[in-house]
């Protein structure tokens, strides 16, 4: 059997995505959720009909307890986590004088704390196993910046330098950590942007079109997989060449 893996914020958008593809390939996964308990829950039954094997378990990331009781229960479930894709996220599209701290504290806990606290308690297996894969989803504004994106920016830019500097530590231990920075997916954090608004993100994307979820799962399950064996603190950027 492969090794499982979890993925945080995995009951929709570009995480489900990615949980179906890891199933598709024989990957146990865990779909992590905070409130979307039916998606979730729903994508699990979805994949375990198909043949796959999928558990969802509930689990505010930026919170340390709960964390570890998921990685718990996963372990209970399905063995020791081989593989973390980091995914969970919010942003909101506003000037920047218009956050306030506490929406500033608030994405910096979900979009980077999340990511510290799952990548630490994933390591301590995978460092007695030698062995494991950690793929951190950043986004094109980390590498670039957007203007009434600065908080989002912000902490993707955290993501992709945390991702950088991880696998240079534990590299020595058998274990990668990769970076996926995608462009404009279609997913429902992009929602609430107008038609005109998507024309023009596709006038200034060399492929003429807004990517996909699985697009995005693609690059995540290669750099997850033994083909990325000697692939360790890269950006791999689906983009459609926005950004170059």
């Amino acid at each position: 059997m492969k090794q499982a893996v979890l993925i945080t914020g995995a009951s929709r958008g570009i995480g489900l995505a990615t949980a179906k593809l890891f199933a598709e390939n024989g990957y146990p996964v865990i779909i992590n959720y905070n409130q979307s308990r039916d998606a979730a829950f729903g994508a699990a039954r979805e994949i375990n009909a198909a043949g796959g094997m999928a558990v969802a378990i509930k689990a505010d990331i930026s919170k340390s307890d709960e964390v570890t009781a998921m990685f718990d229960e996963a372990e209970r479930q399905l063995g020791n986590i081989g593989i973390l894709v980091n995914n969970a996220a919010v942003a909101r599209q506003c000037l920047f004088t218009d956050i306030d701290y506490f929406e500033w504290r608030h994405t910096f806990a979900v979009n980077v704390d999340g990511m510290f606290i799952c990548s630490q308690i994933a390591l301590k297996s995978m460092i007695r196993e030698h062995s494991g894969s950690i793929v951190n989803i950043s986004s094109m504004w980390g590498q670039i910046g957007a203007s009434c994106e600065v908080l989002y920016s912000a902490t993707k830019a955290a993501v992709i330098g945390m991702t950088k500097a991880l696998a240079q530590e534990v590299g020595p231990s058998g274990i990668r950590v990769n970076c996926v920075a995608p462009g404009v997916i279609d997913t429902d954090m992009n929602s609430h942007l107008s038609s005109d608004d998507l024309n023009v993100l596709k006038e200034n994307t060399p492929l003429m079109r807004i990517g996909t979820p699985r697009d995005v799962a693609e690059a995540v399950l290669f750099l997850a997989s033994d083909k990325a064996s000697f692939i360790t603190g890269q950006v791999l950027a689906p983009n459609g060449g926005f950004v170059v």
